[in-house]
């Protein structure tokens, strides 16, 4: 379970996070809306443990304290983020990216680390999760791969790593609708194969929603959660926008 409590944010002075509050439960999606600069990216890389942020407040996950950890600590801990403009590594093969990110995280969880040739076998029934060829795996990380090919791999190093809660910010940004429905299918696969696995869905958009189908769909404005519901809360900001939350400032 994911606990947020009171959680702020500020960078340079300026305040972005403003008492944040939301508990995500084992097994649950939730979405984050809302309109440019209310914090949705922020909260996600403040969760992350992205450097350069004055943190308060409170984060857990299953009890354990996320902010007193390094990034790959709460890595290590179960926190995968999925970014909104993934990066190349030019020079770096996929393969070993993600064999290597497997074998930190099963090092600091006590796991054996694995072997090349069993990885293959992990990486190939990920990849099927996500449509990707086998060649993918000898690339260099995100190197001449289109959007949507960038946020499959997102996906498929979510599947690989098996986290206990995934920050997906703004994952459906740039993909048209066949690679977005690839990428939600996605995630959908490895919620069914890992069904205590949490998701947080960052968007602006119902599309999304409507393959992932949250369980709550949560607005923010200036840092902060104002608004709370069920599906239909996405579908009638998808309808109305977010004026009445700027008139009410």
């Amino acid at each position: 379970m994911l606990h947020v409590e009171n959680l702020t944010a500020s960078i340079g002075g300026t305040s972005i996070l403003t008492g944040l509050d939301l508990t995500v439960d084992d097994g649950e999606v939730h979405a984050i809306m809302g309109p440019n600069g209310s914090g949705k990216s922020t909260f996600a890389h403040a969760l992350a443990g992205r450097d350069g942020y004055e943190i308060g407040g409170a984060a857990t996950l299953d009890g354990v304290d996320l902010l007193e950890m390094e990034p790959e600590a709460r890595a290590a801990a179960g926190v995968f983020i999925g970014f909104q403009y993934p990066v190349e590594i030019p020079g770096v093969n996929n393969m070993y990216f993600l064999r290597t990110a497997l074998n930190s995280v099963r090092r600091a969880r006590g796991e054996t680390e694995i072997g090349a040739r069993d990885f293959l076998a992990v990486a190939q029934e990920a990849m099927d999760l996500v449509e990707m060829k086998q060649d993918f795996l000898h690339r260099a990380v995100n190197a001449g791969f289109s959007g949507g090919e960038k946020k499959r791999n997102e996906i498929l190093q979510m599947a690989i790593l098996e986290p206990e809660m995934a920050i997906l910010d703004e994952t459906d940004s740039g993909l048209d609708i066949d690679a977005l429905r690839v990428v939600a299918t996605g995630v959908q696969e490895v919620r069914r194969d890992r069904p205590e696995l949490g998701v947080l869905a960052i968007t602006h958009y119902q599309r999304l929603l409507d393959e992932l189908q949250p369980d709550r769909v949560h607005v923010i404005v200036d840092g902060r959660i104002v608004e709370s519901g069920g599906p239909e809360l996405s579908a009638r900001l998808e309808a109305e926008g977010y004026e009445r939350f700027e008139e009410a400032r």
